[in-house]
């Protein structure tokens, strides 16, 4: 799944700051929701977020009889190469440098250290977001 936050009628470190909460309420909810089927033996899920800051395309692609909303681009292709690394560090919520930048020292982010991206051309700086059931 991939949601997109536009930077319409506010700055970007409030969009940028309003995606991390609700990385964070996403997981917290989620933790809620597998805390309760595992207390009633049932399959619990599993789920990994990326957030990057970057332009993309969106709109409507296809055939009229098969049309599909997408969202394309180079900054797609690297919060996807991004969440790949989440399995690898430990961590549930990772986060670009970029996004990083914008909301500053106002987040918990802990840097996780610089790592190569397949199809990008130098390494990136990650970020983990911190959350309750992490620390």
């Amino acid at each position: 799944m991939l949601a997109i936050f536009p930077f319409v009628d506010t700055t970007r470190g409030e969009i940028c700051s309003q995606a991390l909460d609700a990385a964070a309420e996403a997981m917290a909810g989620l933790d809620r929701l597998n805390n309760t089927r595992q207390s009633a033996d049932k399959p619990i899920a599993a789920v990994d977020l990326a957030l990057h800051l970057g332009e993309v395309l969106y709109g409507n692609v296809g055939a009229v009889d098969r049309l599909d909303f997408t969202v394309i681009g180079p900054a797609v292709n690297e919060t996807s190469r991004i969440e790949a690394l989440c399995e690898p560090l430990g961590r549930r919520v990772l986060v670009s440098a970029e996004l990083a930048a914008v909301v500053g020292n106002r987040r918990n982010l802990e840097p996780l250290g610089s790592h190569w991206l397949r199809g990008v051309r130098e390494p990136r700086e990650i970020y983990g977001l911190a959350l309750g059931s992490e620390t």
